[in-house]
């Protein structure tokens, strides 16, 4: 039983349910109603019947005194001894048949004599039920004279009450118990697999996309009705829909993953604000750099190296080496361009913008001095650079359809190229622009005046290294401090 109204409460919470429950229970009322009341009507009628009855008595009074020929002023003279007997009557009147008044005893009635042919009787309640008059006409009394008696009918009114509140009470017996009943059955056969159902599309929906299926009711019960084709068609829902997004899922993750490698790809072969742009634009890249600085590297006496090892050992050497300086360039903050054979090319300020793009550049070659260092040909003598640097104008980007590679373009690039070709090994070579960017804080050599390929007769410089404060802070000894003034060349 407590568990019963437990659940009849837990159910009230349902709007369904509470929708449901009203339209039944108002559905009994109407209903309970229409079949019902009518009986108020015949009860009343029964009632005030059994109030008729008893006029019968005056009636019989009435013909028994015409019998004896009794004048009309003595036609009433018994209705003492049957008002006694009989306190329902309180009043008659007897008419003629004119209507005229011909006598009465005890209270009057309002109801006056029937005139209307074919009437037989009439009866009328009067006082809010407490008084009931009955007229009875000349064809059903075989007398002639209207007879009109008035009844007390208290008694009937208090019938007709508790009648009407018994059948009220029955009425709303039958609708409670009608819908507690309806709503029980409801309860296990709709409410609470809906409310599961309801529950179980909640949870799905929230773990859908999650690497298992829940444990839901509506997979575990099985139902051979309407709703139980609503629970098939809803758990083939779920299951497509969740195979969907698990395999979509998948698909993501190999995709993110591919994407990533080429990402990782591309950043290494361009840079990555060059890989965006070529990303948005399928075409040429080409932006002017108004001052970069390029360093070219070249390992000396590569051609004899090449000779003494296999091509395997040749390229797994140089790997080595070229991985240690693109190390150097990250460092840096610098942009690696390409390797030619033995040749290393970088650039600074061409796609991260520097202070002072010779100076990192001078710093990166100093390290790759030393870097170098720490490899050794077979014979055990160590690899040594060729280094050449040069600051100026270029053009870098992107160019062509196929093979993607970011490349500089220039004089300030053939210049760089010349003063490592023309350098000596193991020194870095400048050039006059280089220079004017380092004064103060390096010792250089002026090298003077060389016949440069193609460009004629230019200032050069050998870098000799840093210029230190005992802190190992860079020290600025004024314009001019590092060599000796510039001659330039004729």
């Amino acid at each position: 039983m407590v568990g019963f109204f437990q659940s009849f409460l837990n159910t009230r919470s349902s709007r369904l349910s509470q929708r449901i429950v009203s339209w039944v229970f108002f559905s009994i009322l109407i209903i309970e109603f229409v079949i019902l009341i009518p009986s108020y009507g015949s009860r009343r009628k029964e009632l005030l019947g059994q109030l008729e009855e008893t006029s019968t008595q005056v009636l019989v009074a009435v013909k028994g005194n015409l019998m004896m020929d009794m004048g009309q002023e003595e036609l009433l003279d018994d209705l003492p001894d049957i008002l006694h007997r009989d306190t329902k009557i309180v009043g008659v009147a007897l008419y003629d048949v004119d209507g005229n008044l011909v006598d009465s005893y005890g209270e009057m009635p309002f109801l006056g004599p029937i005139l209307e042919e074919g009437q037989d009787k009439i009866g009328r309640l009067y006082h809010s039920g407490n008084r009931y008059d009955i007229a009875w006409s000349r064809e059903i009394s075989y007398i002639d004279y209207s007879l009109v008696v008035r009844h007390n009918s208290e008694s009937v009114r208090r019938a007709l009450w508790f009648y009407l509140v018994r059948l009220l009470l029955l009425i709303l017996l039958i609708a409670v118990f009608v819908t507690i009943v309806t709503l029980w059955g409801l309860e296990r056969i709709l409410i609470i697999p809906v409310l599961h159902l309801r529950d179980d599309l909640r949870l799905a929906g929230d773990v859908v996309h999650q690497n298992y299926i829940p444990q839901l009711y509506s997979f575990s019960h099985v139902r051979s009705d309407e709703l139980g084709e609503v629970t098939q068609a809803f758990r083939n829902m779920f299951q497509r829909i969740y195979s969907e997004i698990h395999r979509r899922k998948l698909v993501e993750a190999a995709l993110t993953q591919e994407k990533a490698k080429s990402d990782r790809l591309l950043k290494n072969m361009l840079p990555e604000s060059i890989a965006q742009q070529l990303k948005q634009e399928d075409k040429a890249i080409a932006n002017r750099i108004e001052e970069a600085t390029i360093l070219f590297a070249d390992i000396a006496d590569f051609t004899g190296l090449a000779a003494q090892v296999t091509p395997i050992e040749l390229v797994e050497m140089l790997n080595q080496i070229f991985s240690a300086f693109d190390q150097l360039a990250e460092k840096h903050k610098l942009e690696k361009i390409k390797t030619i054979g033995d040749a290393y090319m970088v650039v600074g300020g061409a796609t991260c913008p520097l202070e002072n793009s010779a100076q990192a550049v001078v710093e990166m070659a100093l390290d790759m001095q030393e870097e170098i260092k720490r490899f050794k040909r077979k014979n055990g003598e160590m690899f040594q650079l060729r280094i050449g640097i040069n600051t100026g104008t270029v053009v870098a980007g992107v160019i062509g359809l196929k093979k993607y590679s970011y490349d500089l373009w220039g004089d300030a690039v053939n210049i760089a190229s010349r003063m490592e070709s023309h350098g000596e090994i193991g020194r870095i070579h400048l050039s006059e622009s280089t220079y004017q960017r380092l004064k103060g804080f390096y010792y250089v050599e002026p090298r003077g005046c060389i016949d440069v390929k193609g460009r004629g007769m230019m200032s050069t410089y050998f870098l000799l290294g840093r210029k230190l404060l005992s802190s190992g802070e860079a020290m600025d000894v004024g314009e001019g401090a590092i060599a000796p003034k510039n001659s330039y060349c004729d």
